[in-house]
């Protein structure tokens, strides 16, 4: 290769120099892509997570029998009547005329059948002071929200004509329009302004519209193209409203991320002498390859996922690895294309007031905290670990579990204090057990009898006040028992409870019947078995995630060190964040600040799903950085030199990238429903911890002190395929260089 010319190896390197030079086909090929995914998507339709595939265990064998009964469960409501300040009681005629005026008035509007009077069904409270009206809403389920509204008013009306009385309805269909309401668009405002907040912070950390628009459009056509996958995908693994906006939340995360990575690095180069192709090149063979590592090792972190068995994690976990895997191969086939096409016009646009910012400016801020870090490494790792072990301490007393209506929502609706005060006059009635029974002949005089004792000793036992409930389907050879728990809404209790049911009381009686399948649902029963599910997964998904990360870092830098110093750091990073959300929303530390008030527990998917998503997200952060470390040590730097040069010019890259995502995350830790603003908190705090305290301070003061064992790999693992690069981009031939050679390997 006489010429001088130059030739990188490797997939990124590759595809960045063959959409440089077919650029019109790199574009051509993506909107091509991004249109038949979603045109695909449209005409298969989404296939959506069905409630007998959610959980496994009892909750899933009740839905199975449901299902295959072909029996739509109708939305139950409940008005409860209470006498205000004690001084009437059921017995009183003014009581029961409130009764009276409320069955007449919801069967007047035509939308309720089933309607029972609790002077029939027994549902008064032991102090006499308390009943309860029962009906079910006509039509699907699903859509009862929908058609409850003249139900309400007619309740509403009701109350008006007895002010000495509180009535009040509640029940699925109704707390589904006050949630629709209320947040029904929290979650389209949280999503649509994510996109608005990562344009706005692009715009300043780039100075230029042009520049700023394209993470912006990578990560939006990257989701769009997504949403179209997901339709088709759904089909052998359905996917849900919660995998939506999982997916979008990490598209526009990583999408934006792996864009910044590669504009910086091309206007660095580019900045450092280069000509346009040469600067191409090798942010192609740099952070193109940065983007390669480290967008797979966030799909081997979501495809643990996959592992929970539970099919709302499988959906989000299938869903994310999908966003990433399109933003990652978008960021290195057609980000290149258009850089190659605009050329300078990736500076049109200017804002006034905002200064150039370069891909090759030092950070001053950074570059003093370096010298500190490095001058100390001691000092620095005892500070920055023991702070952060400080931090990650309350996680050791983390209470997770499903959270009641009160603790979601807290007093900021109406319905929530009529839950709260159903469930004080009638313990467990908000939400009852639900015991699924499937006979051969349900009417057997057997299994009456057992039906009967069954609702005996559920009382009996102590595991519920009454009253006990059962509704025959003769044509389907199936019962419901619904079994208000003690317990209520206090969830432990509830949970003593329901053991109580399921290995006292259920033996005692359904199960002696031949033939006879019992399984009990419900709220309580449903976290529970969740929680069961959940536990036996953490395991093998942390298993799985920790050991091919670590497997992935080895491959990428062949040195044994980086790999655990980087498992050992996401491990901290995570830890940390568990840390901070025991501490506002369990502890209620500063819950103040957040709205958080009162919640006392962590939600009971959040822990494992932060582990995996962190850990995904962080490697964006740790790959860039190591990598330019690695460069700059090949290129003969002294170790703490390459180390402040590689931290130092990724800092704003970084800061960047990091101040887009806790912005992103923080919408959604300023909505109203607590599980969502854990969720966003969690991810904030974690990705704000990893950018600065980790990846500015704890990474360059371990690698200081490790020095050249950095890059140490045990000789019986150098048959390991090597997937670095050995040399410098430096060492890349300048204008004039073209195919040909090889002196980087991706």
């Amino acid at each position: 290769m006489g010429s001088g010319e130059a030739r990188v190896r490797g997939l990124a390197a590759r595809a960045g120099g063959w959409s440089a030079r077919h650029r019109w086909a790199a574009v051509g090929i993506w909107v091509l892509f991004v249109v038949l995914a979603m045109g695909l998507g449209s005409a298969a339709g989404r296939v959506d997570v069905k409630d007998s595939d959610q959980l496994k265990g009892e909750t899933h064998t009740a839905a199975r029998i449901i299902e295959d009964a072909g029996i739509d469960e109708p939305a139950g409501e409940t008005v409860l009547i209470q006498a205000r300040g004690g001084a009437l009681k059921a017995t009183d005629a003014e009581f029961r005329d409130a009764v009276t005026a409320v069955v007449k008035a919801v069967e007047g509007t035509g939308r309720v059948t089933d309607v029972t009077s609790p002077y029939d069904t027994k549902t008064i409270s032991k102090d006499g002071r308390s009943a309860l009206v029962q009906f079910d809403m006509r039509g699907e389920p699903d859509t009862a929200g929908e058609r409850v509204e003249p139900v309400l008013k007619a309740v509403e009306g009701v109350q008006k004509e007895h002010g000495s009385l509180r009535i009040e309805e509640i029940g699925g269909a109704s707390m589904m329009k006050t949630f629709d309401d209320a947040f029904g668009d929290d979650f389209q405002k949280a999503e649509y302004s994510a996109v608005p907040v990562a344009f706005g912070i692009l715009l300043i950390a780039f100075g230029a519209l042009v520049a700023a628009l394209l993470p912006v459009a990578l990560a939006v056509t990257a989701i769009m193209a997504t949403m179209g996958l997901m339709g088709v995908v759904s089909h052998l693994q359905p996917m849900s409203d919660t995998a939506n906006s999982v997916m979008l939340l990490v598209g526009m995360a990583v999408g934006v991320d792996y864009c910044l990575f590669y504009l910086r690095r091309e206007r660095e180069e580019r900045e450092a002498g280069h000509d346009a192709r040469t600067a191409l090149r090798i942010a192609a063979a740099t952070s193109g390859r940065a983007i390669v590592v480290s967008g797979v090792t966030v799909c081997v972190a979501m495809a643990g996922m996959l592992f929970t068995g539970l099919a709302e994690f499988e959906a989000m976990g299938l869903a994310s690895l999908m966003v990433v895997a399109v933003a990652m191969v978008g960021s290195v086939t057609v980000l290149p294309a258009l850089l190659s096409l605009l050329g300078e016009r990736v500076e049109r646009g200017r804002i006034p007031f905002l200064r150039r910012r370069g891909g090759g400016q030092d950070s001053r801020f950074w570059t003093a905290v370096l010298r500190r870090v490095l001058a100390r490494p001691v000092i620095a790792v005892v500070v920055a670990a023991g702070a952060l072990l400080a931090v990650a301490a309350p996680a050791l007393g983390m209470k997770t579990q499903q959270l009641t209506l009160d603790q979601e929502f807290g007093d900021s609706l109406p319905i929530v204090q009529t839950y709260n005060r159903l469930n004080d006059a009638f313990p467990g009635g908000s939400e009852p057990a639900e015991v699924v029974v499937r006979a051969d002949d349900i009417n057997a005089p057997e299994v009456k009898s057992a039906l009967a004792d069954f609702r005996d000793r559920a009382i009996s036992s102590g595991a519920s006040r009454g009253p006990v409930e059962i509704k025959l389907h003769d044509a389907q050879n199936v019962a419901f028992v619904y079994v208000p728990l003690v317990g209520g809404s206090d969830q432990d209790r509830a949970g003593d409870s329901l053991d109580t049911l399921r290995d006292e009381v259920r033996p005692a009686t359904l199960g002696r019947v031949d033939g006879v399948e019992a399984p009990i649902t419900g709220q309580v029963a449903g976290s529970k078995d969740f929680n069961d599910q959940l536990a036996g997964a953490v395991v093998p998904v942390f298993a799985f995630v920790v050991v091919f990360a670590f497997l992935l870092m080895l491959l990428s830098f062949r040195s044994l060190t980086v790999a655990v110093t980087s498992i050992v750091l996401n491990l901290l990073s995570v830890g940390a964040a568990y840390g901070i959300l025991v501490a506002v929303f369990q502890h209620g530390w500063g819950a103040s600040l957040v709205g958080a008030e009162g919640v006392g527990a962590i939600i009971t998917w959040l822990p494992l799903f932060l582990f995996v998503i962190l850990f995904g997200l962080s490697m964006d952060y740790h790959v860039f950085v190591v990598s330019r470390i690695r460069e700059a040590r090949l290129r003969g730097l002294a170790t703490k030199d390459a180390i402040r040069h590689g931290v130092v010019t990724t800092a704003g890259v970084v800061t960047s990238a990091a101040v887009i995502m806790v912005a992103v995350f923080a919408i959604f830790g300023t909505l109203s429903m607590q599980s969502m603003k854990q969720m966003g908190v969690g991810l904030a705090a974690a990705v704000l911890i990893d950018a600065t305290i980790i990846r500015g301070v704890l990474l360059p003061a371990v690698m200081a002190l490790l020095g050249e064992r950095n890059w140490y790999l045990p000789k019986w693992l150098h048959r390991l395929p090597d997937l670095t690069h050995d040399e410098t981009p430096r060492t890349i031939a300048g204008p004039a260089a073209r195919d040909g050679g090889e002196p980087l390997k991706v």
